[in-house]
């Protein structure tokens, strides 16, 4: 993974210093709390409900073993002893003190870590998917282009106030598991008949008030281009992206009122003044960074583990977990492992505690090469095992509540942290998470259920992507009150979709009932092996409505 080179660990440094200072004048009374605000934004500090809370960058979603102790570390003696991985990779502690925050940064800067651009209208985390440099599927790695992104955008100070916050993702590999096409930029690797690297740009997607799939703007790309295309698209943005108005600020809005050929056209013009300046990317640049990303030593392993076969045979539950959480590895004999975070109503989703996190540095190293992912759903993801310690690390996993074989089931839920922690929320959203995974703890319904997505989020700033989740759950305010709205049809991926609303929300106490009928109508209308959304595609919203909304009004 990336080493920080003496510019980054200068820069961090400075920042923590400059923050320091500013921290001790603002609780000295010498900053107002208004003239505090843009500062600790751009530090990633945020003030919630109850407490600050810290956002934590985790560049595309890596981390090594080093760096999660220390964020357990900190959640241990800042926090009350967990953290929260959001949809974007990063990592937010929600009981922060302000006077502590200067030592916090100090302590991440100390393992090349820092909270820099996690807030603020600026070029934010760039993601990309969790298995990447591993995936059986992966054409190319995209790391080395994600690190270009970072380190260029990273107090760029062109984009440091752009209208609107700005979202980056990449995906090279046959499935989207990225989910570039929600995205201001979603960018798709890919190589031509020659081998060489292309990109596929999409612009103006994402969830929100005006949730919008993205629209390809350019492709065949040469990769030489990636920031010099990047810096067109957000010269265009800032110059024309409204700023009167933060519900229409975002780049979506923008390309949607200029018609994308229009917006296209905007970028070429300004593209074609900078694409052979100094932002044209070299072989050497790309190889100086790619050179940190190189695979670790395997040891390939050729033919049939016969013991692995006979534990999955002796041990139903680790075949189980196996078939559901342990994925595909481009080497022969390694397997990628997701450790769900979400166990059931105990535990709200993409909470860790600092235990846990101790624990899966201890398996990074054991049992890998001491790196560790985050994903996109919430979830950390040991990206090198071999496949005879498999057995060995789900038995440890299974003691420490990291082990439940529910990926990509309807209890692998993603939730935003909702009116419990956030001051947006007009809704909690970790209750009816936790309804929702108590109704379904049977894990032979769930997987007789299959493959399905189920996505929270308590406001419409949609952070827990409840629009492309197969069932969404929004919360909403009515007079005081929270209720909860449903849309189904959702998806993520290559084939992506905007879930539709079925009707008027629900109360609290109501929704892991409707959730509960919506699944008895799939079930009953699904032709064999068909997912979620085909099925709703194919018999529409009136089935579930009828059910949902008729047996809503029949008396107890």
């Amino acid at each position: 993974m990336y080493q920080y080179d003496h510019y980054d660990h200068a820069l961090v440094r400075e920042r923590v210093a400059q923050f320091r200072d500013q921290v001790r004048r603002r609780l000295g009374d010498e900053l107002s709390e208004e003239e505090f605000l843009p500062l600790r934004l751009q530090n990633g500090l945020y003030l919630q409900k109850h407490a600050y809370m810290l956002r934590v960058a985790i560049p595309y979603g890596t981390l090594s073993a080093r760096q999660l102790r220390t964020l357990a570390q900190i959640a241990r003696a800042h926090d009350r002893g967990y953290g929260h991985f959001t949809t974007r990779q990063n990592l937010q502690f929600n009981w922060i003190e302000l006077e502590q925050v200067p030592d916090i940064l100090e302590q991440l800067a100390a393992v090349e870590m820092h909270a820099i651009q996690t807030s603020g209208n600026c070029v934010r985390n760039v993601t990309t998917e969790a298995f990447a440099g591993v995936a059986a599927d992966e054409l190319v790695d995209p790391r080395p282009l994600a690190e270009i992104l970072r380190q260029w955008s990273t107090v760029n100070p062109e984009f440091l106030f752009l209208p609107r916050k700005f979202k980056i993702a990449l995906n090279a590999a046959e499935q989207d598991r990225a989910a570039v096409q929600v995205h201001d930029i979603g960018i798709n690797l890919y190589r031509d008949d020659a081998g060489e690297l292309l990109l596929r740009v999409l612009v103006g997607g994402g969830l929100g008030r005006t949730p919008i799939i993205g629209s390809t703007i350019r492709d065949g790309l040469p990769w030489r281009h990636l920031l010099s295309y990047v810096e067109a698209i957000l010269r265009v943005y800032n110059r024309h992206g409204r700023r009167d108005n933060k519900y229409k600020a975002r780049i979506k809005i923008l390309v949607k009122a200029l018609g994308i050929e229009a917006f296209a056209r905007e970028v070429e013009e300004e593209w074609a003044q900078i694409k052979d300046g100094p932002a044209e990317l070299t072989p050497e640049e790309y190889a100086r960074v790619a050179g940190q990303f190189q695979p670790p030593a395997y040891a390939p392993q050729a033919g049939i583990d016969l013991e692995f076969g006979s534990q999955l045979q002796r041990e139903p539950a680790f075949a189980r977990w196996a078939s559901r959480n342990v994925q595909p590895h481009k080497v022969a004999g390694y397997a990628s492992v997701v450790l769900s975070t979400k166990p059931g109503p105990n535990a709200p989703p993409g909470d860790v505690t600092a235990a846990q996190m101790e624990a899966v540095a201890d398996w990074a190293e054991q049992f890998g090469f001491g790196e560790i992912r985050v994903s996109h759903e919430q979830n950390l993801v040991l990206p090198d095992v071999r496949q005879t310690e498999l057995f060995a690390l789900w038995q440890q996993a299974r003691a420490a509540g990291l082990a439940t074989p529910n990926i990509g089931l309807l209890s692998d839920i993603i939730a935003c942290p909702g009116g419990d922690y956030c001051s947006l929320a007009n809704a909690k959203s970790i209750p009816i998470a936790q309804a929702i995974q108590q109704r379904f703890e049977d894990l032979d319904y769930l997987h007789d259920i299959g493959a399905l997505s189920l996505n929270i989020s308590g406001c419409m700033n949609a952070c827990g992507h409840h629009h492309i989740g197969n069932i969404g759950i929004l919360g909403v305010d009515k007079n005081g009150s929270e209720w909860y709205q449903i849309t189904l049809g959702g998806a993520q991926g290559n084939a992506s979709a905007l879930g539709k609303v079925i009707g008027p929300a629900f109360s609290a106490e109501e929704v892991a009932e409707v959730i509960e009928r919506v699944i008895q109508v799939y079930l009953e209308q699904r032709d064999e092996g068909e997912p979620f959304v085909d099925t709703c595609a194919r018999i529409g919203l009136e089935p579930f409505k009828a059910r949902v909304y008729r047996q809503q009004e029949q008396p107890a």
